[in-house]
C-alpha cells in the first residue's frame, strides 16, 4: 500500500517541444519573465502586484538586479488576511514575508539536475516556485508543473531514458501530495488515505487543506492512468486550487462548477463542436467541506459516491449525486451540481474511493469487487481503527483480485468523527 503525498499547484503551461538532438535540454525553456519587487520595497507595493498580476504564483525580490528572495502569493496574502496584519505589515519592508532561501540555479542547468535539486529542496520549491540566474542576474522563475511536464517530455522523447523520466515524474506527483497529506494527518485523529496507482504514475489525486471553521477535502479519478493520467492530475489540481483560493471552501457543488470550467478551458473542451474535435478527457470527484461549529459535512459529487455508517447504524447509507463528470466535453460550460449535508454523531465513519477500488474484477465468477462487498467490508470491520481498516481492505481487494490485472489507478479515504 502506498500512502503518498500531494501539494499546492499553479498555473500549468506547457513548455515548448524538446528537439530530439537537444541532449543537454536546459532549464533556459522554462524561465518565465514576470514582474520583480526590490527589498526598499514595502508590503502594500506587493499587494498592488499581486493584484495586477493574479496569475502570479510569487513574486521574486531583487537587489542590484540580484534574486534574494521568493514572495508566495498563498502564504502573503493568507498572513495579511490575518487579523490586524494589515495595519501592523503594510507599510513595513516586502522582506517580512519573504522566502529568504528559495531555490536559484543557472538557467542553463539541465532539467534532470534542475528536477533533482527540486525534489531535495521539499514542497515548498514545488509548489511555489525556483528562480533562475544568468551571469548572477534574476533570469526569471520556474513552476513545479513545467518542470514535470518537460522532465517528461524531454525523457520521452530520448527513449533510452523513458523510466528514469517516469521515476523522476513519480517522485514529483508523490511530492505534490505532501502537503495534503501533512495536513490530513494533523488535523484528523482517525484517517486513512491509500493512494496507489497501477503504474509508477497515475490519474488519481487528494486534496486536504484547514481553513478557518473547518477542514476541505478532495477525491478524484482523471481519465487514464500512467502518464497521461498525471499530466491531467495537473490541471484538475491547478484548477481546484485556484477555485479555492477565488471562492472559499464552503460550498462544494460550486466549486465543482469552476473546476469544471477551468478543466474544459485548459483542454479546449469548451468551444462549440468540441466534443467531436477536442479530447475526451474529464474527472470524476467529490468534494466535502466539514463545518466544526455545526458538525456537519457537506458533499457534492461527480460520479463519486460516498459512504456514511453512523455509529448507531447497521446499514451504511450511500450518498450519491450527479452522473455527470467534471471537464468533459458533453458536461455543459453552465453545469451545476448539488450540495448533500450529513450531520455527523459521534462514531460516524466516512470512506469515499475512486473506481479503481469498486471495479476491479476478481473473484470466480471474474466480476468486479462492486459496492455491495465494499460496504459489508465496511460493516464488519466498522470497530476497526481506519488504519487497520484500510490494511484489512486492501487485504481482501487483493485476495478478491487473486491473478488478475489492476485495472485502475486506486485511491480512498476513510475518516471516522471522533467521539465527544
Amino acid at each position: 500500500m502506498r500512502t503518498e503525498t500531494a501539494t499546492v499547484t499553479s498555473k500549468f503551461s506547457t513548455p515548448s517541444a524538446v528537439p530530439l538532438a537537444n541532449h543537454r535540454a536546459t532549464a533556459r525553456r522554462l524561465a518565465i519573465d514576470v514582474p520583480t519587487i526590490t527589498s526598499d520595497m514595502t508590503n502594500a507595493d506587493v499587494l498592488h502586484i499581486l493584484g495586477e498580476h493574479r496569475d502570479l504564483v510569487s513574486l521574486p525580490v531583487l537587489e542590484h538586479d540580484q534574486p534574494i528572495g521568493l514572495i508566495s502569493r498563498n502564504i502573503f496574502m493568507s498572513q495579511m488576511s490575518k487579523p490586524y496584519y494589515r495595519e501592523l505589515y503594510e507599510k513595513k519592508s516586502c522582506i517580512a514575508f519573504m522566502d529568504k532561501s528559495p531555490l536559484i540555479v543557472d538557467i542553463d542547468t539541465p532539467i534532470e539536475t534542475l528536477a533533482a535539486k527540486a525534489v531535495a529542496s521539499g514542497d515548498k520549491t514545488l509548489a511555489d516556485g525556483f528562480m533562475f540566474i544568468e551571469g548572477n542576474r534574476f533570469a526569471g522563475i520556474g513552476i513545479g508543473l513545467d518542470l514535470m511536464h518537460a522532465l517528461v517530455e524531454l525523457q520521452i522523447e530520448k527513449n533510452r531514458q523513458v523510466m528514469q523520466s517516469i521515476d523522476y515524474a513519480s517522485t514529483i506527483q508523490r511530492a505534490m501530495l505532501g502537503e495534503s497529506l501533512n495536513a490530513m494527518q494533523a488535523t484528523l485523529q482517525d484517517v486513512a488515505i491509500v493512494w496507489e496507482p497501477r503504474d509508477i504514475v497515475g490519474g488519481d489525486f487528494y486534496h486536504f487543506e484547514t481553513f478557518a471553521g473547518g477542514w476541505f477535502a478532495a477525491l478524484a479519478d482523471c481519465t487514464g492512468h500512467g502518464v497521461p493520467g498525471a499530466f491531467l492530475t495537473l490541471i484538475a489540481s491547478s484548477s481546484l486550487r485556484h477555485a479555492l483560493d477565488q471562492h472559499g471552501p464552503q460550498d462544494p457543488a460550486f466549486l465543482m462548477s469552476e473546476v469544471s470550467r477551468g478543466m474544459k478551458q485548459a483542454l479546449g473542451q469548451h468551444a462549440p463542436g468540441a466534443t467531436e474535435t477536442a479530447s475526451n478527457d474529464g474527472m470524476d470527484a467529490v468534494f466535502m467541506w466539514f463545518d466544526a461549529g455545526l458538525k456537519s459535512l457537506t458533499s457534492a459529487h461527480a460520479k463519486m459516491p460516498l459512504f456514511v455508517l453512523a455509529a448507531d447504524q447497521s446499514d451504511v447509507v450511500t450518498v450519491d449525486g450527479e452522473r455527470r463528470g467534471l471537464g468533459y466535453p458533453d458536461t455543459p460550460a453552465d453545469a451545476r451540481w448539488t450540495n448533500h449535508t450529513t450531520l455527523l454523531q459521534p462514531g460516524t465513519l466516512l470512506f469515499a474511493c475512486t473506481d479503481g477500488l469498486i471495479d476491479q474484477i476478481g473473484g470466480p465468477k471474474h466480476i468486479a469487487f462492486g459496492k455491495r462487498r465494499l460496504r459489508h467490508a465496511l460493516q464488519k470491520h466498522r470497530t476497526q481503527d481506519l488504519m487497520t481498516l484500510s490494511d484489512t481492505l486492501m487485504h481482501e481487494l487483493r485476495t478478491y483480485q487473486g491473478t488478475q490485472l489492476r485495472r485502475d489507478d486506486l485511491t480512498f479515504f476513510g475518516f471516522r468523527f471522533p467521539e465527544d
